[in-house]
């Protein structure tokens, strides 16, 4: 052994040690990269439902003004023709809506959060399901009405 280097023991527990830190850098970076998702989806889960509540808005106002624009008699829409362009936006919404839902429960959901997502997208979509009925309906029965009154004619 060179006189310029001292005896160092060796030291029979540092390969664990190594270990044991590789472990802990890796959790650590684990812990980040969570923290990074949920924040990432959390920001497109809020994207989601501003796309949903805005689909909604817009349908909300140019149905309005349709309607406004039957009242003065500058356009001639039936009300079943307002409905139908509402309806349309309604139902967008609301899948988007439903959307935004189920992501929030996609990063670490709990018990309590997959239940009441399970019953939110139930309502949604029984209420989606009856809006596209009443949509169908609604647009049978005005492509029916050109049909009749040209027979009575």
């Amino acid at each position: 052994m060179p006189a310029s280097q001292p005896f160092v023991e060796p030291d029979e527990h540092a390969g664990s040690r190594r270990f044991v830190c590789l472990c802990s850098a890796i959790e650590a970076t684990y812990r980040v990269m969570e923290e990074l998702l949920i924040t990432a989806v959390d920001y497109l889960r809020l994207a989601v439902e501003a796309i949903g509540a805005a689909i909604v808005g817009f349908g909300a106002l140019a149905a309005a003004f349709r309607y406004l624009l039957s009242l003065v008699g500058i356009r001639n829409y039936t009300n079943s023709e307002i409905r139908l362009y509402l309806g349309r936006f309604l139902a967008l919404g609301l899948e988007f809506q439903i959307g935004a839902d189920i992501l929030s429960t996609a990063v670490a959901p709990t018990l309590d959060a997959v239940l009441l997502l399970g019953a939110i997208v139930v309502i949604r979509t029984v209420l989606n399901y009856f809006l596209s009925k009443e949509l169908e309906r609604e647009s049978q029965e005005t492509t029916a009405e050109p049909e009749r009154d040209a027979l009575r004619s």
